[in-house]
């Protein structure tokens, strides 16, 4: 009896072994079944990654940080002041070029009074002019009629001499008069020159200024976009050089993926499909997305040395395009998604 009990249980044993065994076997052919069913009915790819824009925050003046209003990692809002440069010896700078400035000023001051004063010259010496070609006209006059007595003996020698010497005075006087008129004239352009001089000379002064002021705004750097930042790049005291690097923001109001398929998997993914994403940090969470855009190139092609076929040692490699997806409800999973992330894509075949 006791011999029959235990080859019923060995065989009891054998038999649950085996049902164990087949279900595990069932189970398997089962997954690996849904697998290569989901496999052959998608096109998928582990090579994707989450992108975000990340704005570089440079240095656009030279100086020595004097403030720094952020820490790693922090949240900004665009517009938000983030860091102060020395501004005190630019300040010195600006008053230096106010006083050159002003200078300029009280140089075109001068300048227009001597243009008023030569105006007042030339009025001068026309009216001068005028005068003495009424003199001039009288003094021909006087000579041609003491000429036509002289002729017929009605005056004296010594009247007739007074004349034409009067006559040869006063023509003197008025080609003397011409030249006054013409030098006043000339001074007077060369004047209007000077004022015009010395305006230009202000307009420039006064853009130095406000190039001054625009390179003391630059002292106070401010974000240019939402988002957070990453590790911050300088420190209190740190001197900094025009166009360093002082801050990098990830802006994450825009989120995309982008997924290198092989270049044999694009003919079954088009434009405005929809996709599965799956996010190696979080592979319970499942996110849809659709298909935007493909590159116009290869991922080799912008590489640091791209591949020329051309050198003769030609190895066919299959290439990679980039796929632009964008992430559906984006609302919903922007506070776990982060840029560099990796994530699996998987594209259904008609």
């Amino acid at each position: 009896m006791e011999n029959n009990s235990n080859n019923n249980t060995t065989s009891n044993k054998k038999i649950a072994t085996r049902i164990i065994i087949l279900l595990v076997v069932l189970i398997a052919l089962f997954v690996i079944g849904r697998k290569v069913i989901y496999a052959f009915g998608h096109e998928e790819t582990d090579n994707a990654q989450v992108e975000m824009r990340l704005v570089p925050i440079l240095s656009r003046v030279s100086g020595y940080v004097d403030k720094i209003y952020l820490e790693d990692f922090a949240s900004v809002k665009k517009g938000q002041l983030m860091l102060e440069i020395d501004s005190t010896e630019l300040l010195m700078q600006l008053d230096e070029l106010k006083a050159d400035y002003n200078q300029s000023l009280a140089d075109i001051e001068n300048a227009e009074a001597s243009l008023k004063n030569a105006q007042a010259a030339l009025s001068y010496s026309k009216g001068n002019a005028d005068v003495i070609a009424l003199r001039k006209e009288k003094a021909t006059n006087d000579f041609n009629r003491d000429k036509i007595l002289f002729d017929a003996n009605a005056i004296t020698k010594k009247q007739f001499d007074d004349s034409r010497s009067n006559e040869e005075i006063n023509s003197k006087q008025f080609e003397t008069g011409g030249l006054e008129v013409q030098v006043s004239e000339t001074r007077l352009n060369m004047l209007h020159s000077l004022v015009a001089k010395a305006q230009a000379q202000a307009e420039l002064k006064k853009a130095r200024i406000n190039q001054q002021l625009l390179k003391i705004s630059y002292c106070r750097v401010y974000a240019t976009s939402d988002g957070n930042i990453g590790k911050r790049n300088v420190d209190l005291g740190q001197f900094v050089q025009t166009g360093a690097p002082l801050f990098t923001i990830v802006n994450n109001q825009n989120i995309w993926v982008v997924a290198n398929y092989k270049e044999n998997q694009i003919k079954n993914i088009k434009i405005g499909k929809l996709v599965n994403v799956k996010l190696d940090g979080f592979p319970n969470i499942l996110i849809t997305g659709k298909v935007i855009a493909f590159s116009d190139a290869t991922g080799a092609v912008f590489s640091l040395l791209p591949p020329d076929n051309a050198t003769g040692n030609f190895v066919k490699v299959t290439q990679r395009i980039p796929v632009r997806i964008e992430i559906m409800n984006l609302d919903k999973f922007k506070d776990i998604l982060r840029a560099g992330m990796s994530v699996e894509v998987s594209v259904p075949i008609d």
